[in-house]
């Protein structure tokens, strides 16, 4: 199979059009973060079992997140009614800055993602927890 464009293309792409956050940024976030701050792991449940979660994150599977945010879905959760800030993470950064572009489509306007997602968190700042 022939592509025109690869997945570091599409994520290069969507970079110049989003906000990203380092873990140093979004520390501070969550040091005053109140409940109108939704920080949201888009990873597989695998990866969240065996590496834990960013203290205070919800877990949405990347494959729903169109679907649980838009209130028209049969899926929508209710955890985005009193949200006014998305931060989404995945492992590396590059689920998360798609994501990104895709709610920017959909007209979410405060939405960003952690720059090098879950491994530049351990990296930097190591809290996680586990379930």
């Amino acid at each position: 199979m022939q592509l025109s464009k690869g997945y570091k293309q599409l994520v290069a792409e969507a970079e110049q059009h989003i906000r990203s956050l380092s873990s140093v940024e979004l520390e501070k976030k969550l040091e005053t973060q109140n409940e109108t701050l939704l920080l949201i792991d888009l990873r597989d449940v695998r990866e969240v079992k065996k590496e834990g979660r960013i203290p205070g994150s919800l877990h949405i599977p990347r494959g729903m997140l169109e679907f649980w945010i838009d209130p028209d879905s049969p899926y929508y959760r209710a955890e985005f009614d009193k949200a006014e800030e998305l931060i989404l993470y995945c492992n590396k950064g590059w689920r998360s800055a798609l994501a990104v572009q895709s709610l920017q489509t959909m007209g979410v306007e405060n939405v960003s993602h952690l720059q090098g997602g879950m491994e530049q968190w351990q990296q930097d700042n190591g809290r996680v927890e586990i379930n």
